[in-house]
């Protein structure tokens, strides 16, 4: 079986990423999990200055799922290069940077200072953060996503995502600018922006009032976003949104994504990354590929 597969200029070894905000910094998981099964980690998302975060609660369980509000809470760049990066290349496995800016300019700086260390395997651009003021602006219209990503691509060597937002109208002209900057692939989705009441206290829960929700809830609303854009832009696509076991990977990969990140999961059993891995093999057989290529995009969907 040949699990690898090829994301622009991204090669993985297997489709199986974790994704950020969900794995931390990796060292958190050592004890569970093998690094050297998965295709890839990303680890939590950085940002140019230290972040504190949003005002707590910050998560919220919510039927199948849960919402979360954390705000980017980080130590800033410098502090990830010193002391996260070290570690994060020595693990058996592509490491997948994640930044966030407040600005085009400071896109542009963070990608500049990642592209500068070696050991990585490419650069995440989180255009679509719901919980931070201006983090989601990015990735809701064309022309500044085609900016954000050219600037970071001009001076970055290293392959570029997109992550998009799934709360616009129209998903497909924003993954077309960022496939017309240059992005080697996008990923799809970030959290559907939504909230929690105690009506008793007739207050929000969260501390932020709204948040991002995540999990099973939201596995069909990204399914058919990845199957939207996989139709009608050229460009290869991750697929996010409530994947949990080997037929969640599955289906994401038949509508069209080249590789998947895990996130919730991660929380309620930590192992699913190695488990799912594990049983691609197996699956692809079922369907009788001898390689993920081979089923990627294959959904016979005209009846």
């Amino acid at each position: 079986m040949n699990l690898s597969v090829q994301l622009g200029r991204l090669h993985l070894k297997n489709p199986i990423l974790v994704a950020s905000g969900t794995f931390g910094y990796a060292r958190e998981m050592e004890g569970v999990v093998d690094f050297g099964t998965l295709g890839g980690i990303i680890p939590k998302t950085i940002t140019r200055q230290p972040r504190q975060g949003n005002e707590p609660p910050r998560t919220v369980e919510t039927a199948s799922g849960m919402l979360n509000a954390i705000g980017l809470d980080n130590d800033g760049i410098d502090y990830f290069l010193a002391n996260h990066l070290p570690y994060l290349k020595s693990l058996p496995t592509a490491i997948i940077a994640n930044v966030a800016g407040k600005s085009e300019d400071e896109f542009l700086e963070l990608a500049g200072i990642i592209g500068r260390h070696e050991g990585l395997a490419a650069l995440e651009l989180n255009l679509s953060c719901p919980n931070v003021s201006g983090g989601i602006d990015f990735a809701t219209d064309p022309a500044l996503t085609y900016r954000v990503v050219k600037k970071a691509r001009d001076v970055c060597p290293l392959p570029i995502i997109a992550k998009l937002t799934p709360n616009v109208t129209d998903i497909v002209p924003i993954a077309q600018a960022a496939h017309d900057a240059g992005a080697d692939a996008v990923s799809l989705v970030n959290t559907f922006i939504g909230m929690a009441i105690d009506w008793r206290r007739r207050r929000p829960v969260l501390g932020n009032v709204t948040g991002g929700l995540s999990g099973p809830a939201i596995k069909p609303l990204a399914l058919r976003l990845v199957w939207q854009v996989a139709r009608h832009v050229d460009i290869p696509v991750i697929g996010i949104g409530g994947i949990a076991n080997i037929d969640d990977v599955m289906e994401f990969l038949l509508a069209g994504a080249s590789a998947v990140q895990l996130g919730t999961v991660n929380f309620y059993d930590p192992t699913a990354s190695v488990r799912i891995s594990g049983e691609l093999p197996e699956a692809l057989d079922v369907l009788g590929a001898t390689s993920v290529a081979e089923i990627i995009g294959s959904l016979e969907w005209r009846m």
